[in-house]
């Protein structure tokens, strides 16, 4: 387990609610730098973003896709999401890693990144001094996202120092992962970030729990967006009417003893804070550290392969 060395004061974080444009990446990274600016004029020094901000969520697409089949419209439909996603050094990250420079903040926004044929969702880190510091690619893609996202790796499973504490990422479902929310105590994660398009009244407890299970600060970020942000011939089970609220939000901040700092929001776009007292981790670790003195490794043990998977590994001479 990592030592904390926790922060000697307290600060101001924000979890971000607001819609994307799901199919203009560098349109969605403008948006997001000046949210950037406008939480940090607002004291923040951490701000987390949705899942997807970058690239966007697709709710209720199907990529034509029935079983058995795959429709030549939704190999178009993946052709546009496909070029709709980022790379690592395109200008989408350049406009975050200078707005998180001009306002010495750290950021954690999900994106959709694209790696030659293959999209993945995942999560950026980037610190005001150092800029992009880490990425997450989510690990297990929920239901139809497998249709279109490939799979992540333990390569990307970090947990950054920084002067405000421990820093990591868990997007959506994967808070559903018991042993994957273990490694990310074991790494002394004290800002445990939850990118999500999960919008459901029960995602609050889930949120509640892992505040207490980890005994960290969790901040959880959801778009507020409706059917009008998405192309009009972009195809949605949801229907057509640009009124229709795709994502409802329910942003969240949660104390390490499961107390509810800010949220759950539900109306509309907004930037959520809250002031948080960095000591706060280890009063909670007091009577329950999951991966410290309530651990039982004599009875239960986790291995975590951190190495990158690859399908081609080339040896010898070139």
């Amino acid at each position: 387990m990592e030592r904390i060395d926790m922060p000697s004061s307290q600060f101001r974080v924000a979890v971000v609610q607001a819609a994307s444009l799901p199919h203009d990446a560098l349109a969605s990274a403008r948006k997001a730098a000046d949210l950037i600016r406008e939480a940090a004029a607002n004291g923040a020094r951490l701000v987390v973003f949705p899942e997807a901000f970058l690239g966007g969520y697709p709710k209720g697409a199907s990529f034509g896709t029935p079983v058995g089949m795959r429709k030549p419209e939704g190999r178009e439909e993946y052709r546009r999401y496909h070029e709709a996603a980022i790379a690592l050094d395109g200008p989408e990250v350049e406009l975050l890693a200078e707005a998180t420079a001009a306002t010495g903040t750290f950021v954690v926004i999900g994106v959709i990144e694209r790696d030659g044929g293959t999209v993945y969702c995942t999560a950026l880190l980037l610190d005001g001094e150092k800029g992009l510091v880490a990425k997450h690619r989510k690990l297990m893609p929920t239901g139809a996202e497998r249709l279109i996202w490939g799979f992540g790796d333990g390569s990307t499973m970090p947990v950054i120092e920084t002067p405000l504490g421990r820093v990591g990422a868990v997007i959506c479902w994967e808070n559903y992962m018991p042993m994957m929310r273990m490694a990310m105590y074991d790494q002394g994660i004290t800002l445990y970030c939850a990118p999500t398009a999960d919008d459901r009244d029960s995602w609050a407890a889930t949120m509640r729990h892992i505040a207490l299970e980890g005994r960290c600060f969790v901040l959880s970020a959801c778009q507020h967006i409706t059917r009008g942000a998405y192309p009009a011939d972009f195809d949605c089970a949801l229907g057509d009417d640009p009124g229709t609220v795709l994502l409802r939000g329910g942003s969240m901040i949660v104390a390490p003893l499961g107390t509810v700092l800010a949220g759950p929001h539900f109306g509309g776009e907004s930037i959520l804070y809250a002031d948080i007292d960095p000591a706060d981790v280890v009063r909670g670790k007091y009577d329950f550290d999951v991966a410290g003195h309530y651990a039982r490794p004599d009875i239960f043990t986790l291995t975590v392969n951190v190495a990158a998977q690859r399908a081609v590994r080339r040896e010898g001479r070139e």
